[in-house]
């Protein structure tokens, strides 16, 4: 039928003789459906999932979903829906570590959340997130019908499925991301028969998830397109697939989950632990091969490579980074000689570059993207240019940034490189190439990646689309009494004296008269494949060989290869206009882990609550998240006496960080546990 029975005295009658005759005939797909929605932990009363006549008319309306092609694209839809709805740059912690910092994050950076605060609201915080598990049903309904629909060819069939397949894959890890080992859903229904508790299922261990996951996108990977037309660039292509399965291999490979002996206690329903207590180190090994299988396809199809921009004919020495003796004058990737390392880096986020034209984009969720990354935008676009004025950036953060010559802060404080004290007193100088005038030294002589993400005091907002000139070119300032600095006793400003510029493009304006650029959100990025190649590569003992499988199944040799390496770590060094590691780095283990933490602490700032989960699966949060969040002193007012108080370094008394053990995996809601009888509370909650 096209559409569901609808309810009548007379259709009444029929609904109880077509149940009668078709109950047995349906019965085992109907307990799948059922389970699904269990699984699913959906939001209506337990009573709703054994009320048979419920789901046989829902069984009536599926019929007619798969029977034309307009409604199968709808249903698929729907599916990428749950994912766009609930994606990382939505996620109630995105600027809650130590990184970013938004008001509206106080709970998650103060600890103060727990497993019933929500108190059945389904849209609060982690529990909003549980609703990944309506992307896994959708999912896994439309892999079972698809197949009914005559409008479709068997390619369009089997690329629906590879998306759907995708998407369930995705949903799936954006759980176990969150609240470690949950339910798995199994691919089979079971007994009719079974009571509700015993349809209720318990968590999953942890490599299970994450070897359904691998197998899932493996497979999927040979299904997919490599590439999609403009329309579609929202929909996963093979290397979609694939960097998902490298991120997914990467966190399961870090010591969170790979022999964490912390993790002792979390267990199912009956004892068994759920998190593997002995470390394997061939799961770095898998995590490696998994990011080369990536990087190989980059190099036979062309695909993917990090994106550039020559420099501007006409552009002064000043604004290029140092002359170095080996990298100023070869082209990339060896060098910066026939690139602009700051445009090049900040081309990605800020809407400068089409997605469908950026060779560095691997995955997008385009729909919902624009708008999401438009909201950072507006987080921390000032007040004087109609902004919210309130998401920050930390002083540690800041801090991070190298010099333009590659050397940190304090390698440079030792030679008076870096200093703390003092201002630009003329314009993009010579001596200051990339600040205003009235700027601390502080900022001065960065890293291009620096100019390109951080908006710091005295940070000139071009606003170029505003329809009135005052608007336009502000220089915007965060003392006190400023219009976007603290008022009284109002703190509606950043927080740090520094906010968030790496979505910000020149043009935008949310003034009368004014426009905002469209941008593509950067789900999966080259770059991010190869810090994944990188670091899993990094932490192999020398010597050790492993044989593995590529996705296509043909044998792939993995080791600590130092050149294998700096193939992944130079690309991205010499884009950002910093010299490569020294030969001593990538010989020293424990060298490398540290400057690849800073590496991706840098280069993936405010992407996919990266440095949340970062901190977490390798177990550091305890020691950087407890670290007191600091900033400028936001007190101080613009008088010349004072001035030079406002920049050091300064706690931020209204936030009290705390982590503890607990908080390395997520609570499940209180009002789930009661509804899946079978579901076990994380240790600590």
């Amino acid at each position: 039928r096209s559409t569901p029975i609808k309810s009548s005295a007379a259709s009444d009658v029929y609904k109880r003789q077509a149940f009668n005759l078709l109950k047995k005939q349906i019965m085992k797909k109907l307990v799948y459906y059922i389970l699904l929605s269990i699984s699913a932990l959906s939001f209506s009363a337990c009573t709703d999932y054994i009320n048979v006549d419920k789901y046989f008319y829902d069984q009536v309306s599926l019929d007619s979903a798969f029977s034309k092609r307009i409604y199968v694209d709808g249903w698929l839809s729907s599916a990428y829906s749950v994912m766009n709805k609930l994606g990382e740059y939505k996620e109630p912690f995105r600027w809650a570590s130590d990184d970013l910092y938004h008001p509206d994050m106080k709970e998650y950076v103060e600890g103060s959340y727990s497993a019933d605060k929500a108190k059945g609201d389904e849209n609060a915080g982690e529990s909003r997130l549980w609703k990944y598990y309506e992307g896994i049903r959708k999912a896994s309904t439309f892999l079972d019908n698809v197949d009914r629909c005559p409008e479709l060819t068997m390619d369009e069939i089997a690329d629906m499925k590879g998306q759907a397949r995708f998407l369930r894959a995705y949903c799936y890890w954006a759980l176990i991301r969150v609240f470690g080992p949950v339910p798995l859903i199994p691919l089979e229904g079971l007994d009719a028969d079974l009571s509700y508790e015993e349809l209720s299922l318990p968590r999953a261990h942890f490599d299970e998830i994450v070897s359904f996951i691998d197998t899932e996108l493996a497979e999927t990977a040979r299904l997919l397109p490599m590439r999609r037309t403009v329309n579609n660039l929202g929909r996963p292509t093979r290397g979609a697939a694939l960097g998902l399965r490298a991120r997914v291999l990467l966190y399961a490979a870090s010591p969170l989950y790979n022999g964490n002996l912390d993790f002792f206690n979390v267990v199912d329903n009956k004892g068994n632990q759920l998190i593997s207590q002995t470390y394997d180190e061939s799961k770095w090994a898998k995590a490696a091969a998994a990011a080369k299988d990536v990087i190989e396809l980059a190099k036979t199809s062309g695909l993917y490579e990090l994106y550039t921009i020559a420099p501007k004919i006409g552009t002064l020495d000043m604004y290029r980074p140092p002359v170095h003796p080996e990298y100023s004058t070869k082209d990339y990737p060896d060098g910066w000689a026939n690139i602009d390392p700051l445009l090049s880096y900040k081309s990605n986020f800020d809407g400068s570059v089409q997605g469908s034209k950026n060779p560095e984009l691997i995955f997008t969720r385009t729909s919902d993207g624009t708008g999401t990354i438009n909201d950072w935008m507006y987080q921390a676009l000032p007040r004087t240019i109609s902004g919210n004025n309130r998401l920050c950036v930390t002083q540690k953060q800041v801090n991070a940034y190298a010099m333009n010559d590659g050397r940190t802060i304090s390698e440079a404080a030792n030679t008076g490189d870096y200093v703390t004290t003092g201002f630009t007193t003329e314009a993009y100088s010579e001596n200051n190439p990339f600040l205003p005038a009235k700027v601390s030294l502080m900022y001065n002589k960065r890293e291009p990646r620096f100019y390109a993400s951080i908006a710091y005091n005295g940070s000139v907002w071009e606003a170029a689309s505003a329809s009135e000139p005052r608007y336009r070119n502000q220089q915007i300032f965060y003392y006190r009494g400023t219009e976007d600095g603290k008022q009284g006793f109002k703190e509606e400003c950043p927080l740090t004296g520094m906010t968030l510029k790496k979505f910000y493009n020149s043009e935008d304006s949310r003034t009368d008269g004014g426009y905002v650029i469209e941008k593509t959100e950067m789900t999966i990025r080259y770059a991010e494949i190869l810090l994944i190649y990188a670091e899993a590569l990094n932490e192999l003992s020398e010597g050790e060989v492993y044989h593995l499988k590529t996705y296509s199944n043909e044998d792939v040799e993995i080791k600590r290869d130092e050149d294998e390496m700096r193939y992944a770590i130079k690309r991205i060094r010499m884009r950002a206009g910093v010299p490569d590691y020294t030969n001593e780095t990538y010989k020293n283990q424990a060298d490398f882990r540290v400057k690849l933490k800073r590496e991706r602490q840098v280069e993936l700032l405010g992407e996919n609550s990266m440095r949340y989960f970062d901190l977490r699966r390798w177990k550091d949060a305890l020691t950087e998240e407890n670290q007191l969040l600091q900033g400028c002193n936001i007190n101080i007012s613009d008088d010349d006496t004072y001035i030079a108080d406002f920049y050091k370094e300064t706690p931020v008394s209204s936030v009290h960080k705390v982590f503890e053990q607990r908080m390395y995996l997520f609570p499940f809601p209180t009002y789930e546990l009661k509804r899946n009888v079978n579901l076990t509370q994380n240790p600590g909650w």
